[in-house]
C-alpha cells in the first residue's frame, strides 16, 4: 500500500496547525523531530500508547496535512517528519511550535 502525500506547495497552514493542535499528534511530532525514520511501534512505545489502532487516525491527519511521510516497510510503516518541506513553506513555524510544547511541558 502506498500513501498519498501532498506536494510541498500543497501544504496549507490551516492543515498543519490543525494537525499539530491535538496533543497526541504534537507529542508524536516531537518524537519524530529527533530525525530519521521511525517505525510506528517505536513512536507508540515512547508515547505510552499500547494499541496501533489508536494512532491510525492521527497518522492520517499528520500525513494529509503534509507534516509526516508514512511509507510501508514490511508489516510496519516508517514515519519521517517533513521538516525540510515545512521549514521551506513556513520558516520557523515548526521550531516555534515545538519550543512552545517544551515550554508548556516544563511549566506543567
Amino acid at each position: 500500500m502506498r500513501y498519498r502525500h501532498p506536494a510541498r506547495d500543497q501544504i496549507r497552514i490551516d492543515g498543519v496547525l490543525s494537525a499539530l493542535g491535538h496533543p497526541v499528534r504534537l507529542a508524536a511530532v516531537r518524537v519524530l523531530d529527533a530525525g530519521g525514520e521511525h517505525n510506528c511501534g517505536s513512536v507508540l512505545t515512547v508515547l505510552g500508547i499500547p494499541a496501533k489502532s489508536t494512532m491510525t487516525h492521527h497518522w492520517r491527519v499528520l500525513r494529509d496535512a503534509g507534516v509526516i511521510t508514512q511509507e510501508p516497510s514490511g508489516r510496519e510503516n516508517l514515519l519521517t517528519l517533513r521538516r525540510e518541506d515545512l521549514d521551506v513553506r513556513y520558516p520557523g513555524l515548526l521550531d516555534t511550535i515545538l519550543a512552545g510544547a517544551r515550554t508548556d511541558e516544563a511549566g506543567a
